[in-house]
């Protein structure tokens, strides 16, 4: 696959078998094919559909999907992501408003926007984010939206572009230990990130963030980014499990079990979160509208 690569070499091992409570539902049933045919007839993309997401039947059931802002291509080679990788030629400015549109029709009450990153863009597509979470609060009122950014190339301008459409949660995924970073998250920074976090939260902003687990970091590495989190004042964090979208992909170390996850959540909470979502099936959207503060 174009732009995935293992810097490190590692290989999978071979001995893990994916267990029972890593079974995915398939979608089925009316809402479900609506929200497919309202995607493809407004010629969205979801990540959902593009990142291979495990829980896109249990959620299109249910009548919601997170977006995915700024089209389908990504400037960037994350070995742990399924989104294309590859040099986009334009980007979309009427996308804001079908997206909002679909909201609506959908009748969200909380709706999830992620983007891929463009790094060919001077303010790194910040302003067509701003401009989705514009729109749907204004065609949806009282509709909630979470913005889960990429981290812009670190740039504080950028970052205040999107504050200022008032997303009601800013979320932007570590999605791994520091010593793995550059190897699953090729061209981001651990510190970066945590600095855009930091900014966000400064500015006043609800902070939301997620790591993955299952490629080989430790229970001690896990605690330390849970630390960095807690010390900028992170409120919601989410912790799942690898999965592996092809054999191209970072290879999978281990499966982590159901008890495990459990473990982690409660530790979250006794760290001072005040939602940890900390489960095998767990993604940064997944019920993402229980961890909305109360308002």
């Amino acid at each position: 696959m174009p732009g995935k690569t293992n810097p490190l070499n590692i290989v999978q091992n071979e001995s893990l078998r994916r267990p029972e409570w890593l079974r995915v539902k398939f979608g089925s049933g009316r809402t479900f094919t609506n929200v497919r045919h309202l995607m493809n007839t407004k010629n969205l993309h979801t990540v959902c559909e593009s990142a291979r997401c495990p829980n896109l039947g249990e959620c299109w059931s249910r009548g919601t999907a997170t977006f995915m802002v700024l089209g389908d291509v990504c400037t960037r080679s994350c070995t742990f992501c399924n989104i294309k990788v590859g040099k986009p030629d334009h980007y979309d400015l009427d996308e804001p408003k079908r997206i909002a549109d679909a909201v609506k029709k959908m009748n969200i009450r909380h709706a999830v926007l992620t983007m891929v990153a463009r790094d060919d863009l001077k303010d790194g597509g910040a302003h067509i984010v701003a401009e989705t979470i514009k729109e749907i609060k204004k065609i949806q009122p009282g509709c909630s939206v979470e913005a889960l950014i990429s981290d812009l190339k670190g740039s504080k301008e950028s970052l205040e572009i999107v504050l200022a459409s008032q997303p009601d949660i800013l979320n932007h995924n570590l999605e791994t230990v520091k010593r793995l970073q550059k190897a699953l998250r090729v061209q981001a920074r651990y510190e970066r990130s945590l600095q855009v976090l930091k900014w966000a939260k400064e500015a006043g902003a609800v902070i939301k963030s997620g790591i993955m687990v299952g490629v080989g970091e430790t229970f001690e590495e896990i605690v330390e980014v849970m630390t960095d989190l807690r010390e900028i004042r992170c409120e919601i964090l989410t912790i799942g499990q690898y999965l592996p979208p092809t054999k191209a992909h970072y290879p999978l170390q281990r499966y982590y079990h159901p008890n495990e996850f459990d473990d982690l959540r409660e530790l979250g909470f006794e760290m001072g979160f005040t939602h940890v979502e900390s489960g095998p099936l767990v993604r940064s959207s997944y019920h993402a509208e229980e961890a909305l503060p109360q308002r």
